[in-house]
């Protein structure tokens, strides 16, 4: 009987803890994809601050930052995106707008346009600054274009 009694609370609970399961995964994704970005800023900052002369270029510093974006722009980040954690579902913890979801295929066009842009920033970032500066030039253009359709402008 005792045994009877606590399988019928295990699965009274079974549908209370999926969903807490599916929040937990879900804040889990935002966290994740809000760490991405925190890296990508991270490794673009001090190089367009060298490619505007804020800060003196060294073409190994440049190299090293640029090699970053690298490894993250082929991070596959479509896990971190779930249907269900854009601004309107998840308010005040993502930019995310629901076009994404939407349309996944633009989104994901547009990574790759980062990743292209990064790869050839990969190619110049040592050749000396003014190289470097065309090649933030275009990331910040991949970034912006990803921005501009996909990203609202606050929380």
């Amino acid at each position: 009987m005792r045994l009877a009694l606590l399988a019928a609370a295990a699965l009274s609970l079974s549908p209370m803890l999926a969903d807490i399961a599916v929040a937990d995964a879900a804040d889990d994704a935002v966290k994740a994809r809000r760490a991405y970005f925190t890296l990508l800023g991270a490794n673009v900052g001090p190089l367009a601050a060298m490619a505007k002369g804020e800060v003196e270029y060294s073409a190994e510093t440049a190299t090293l930052h640029a090699d970053n974006l690298g490894a993250l722009s082929a991070v596959m980040i479509a896990p971190h995106f779930p249907e269900g954690t854009s601004k309107d579902d998840r308010f005040g913890d993502t930019r995310a707008l629901p076009n994404i979801w939407t349309d996944f295929a633009g989104f994901a066009e547009k990574a790759e346009g980062l990743a292209t842009a990064v790869a050839a920033l990969q190619g110049v970032a040592g050749a000396g600054r003014a190289e470097l500066g065309g090649g933030v030039q275009q990331v910040g253009a991949a970034c912006k274009a990803c921005h501009d359709d996909y990203r609202a402008a606050d929380f």
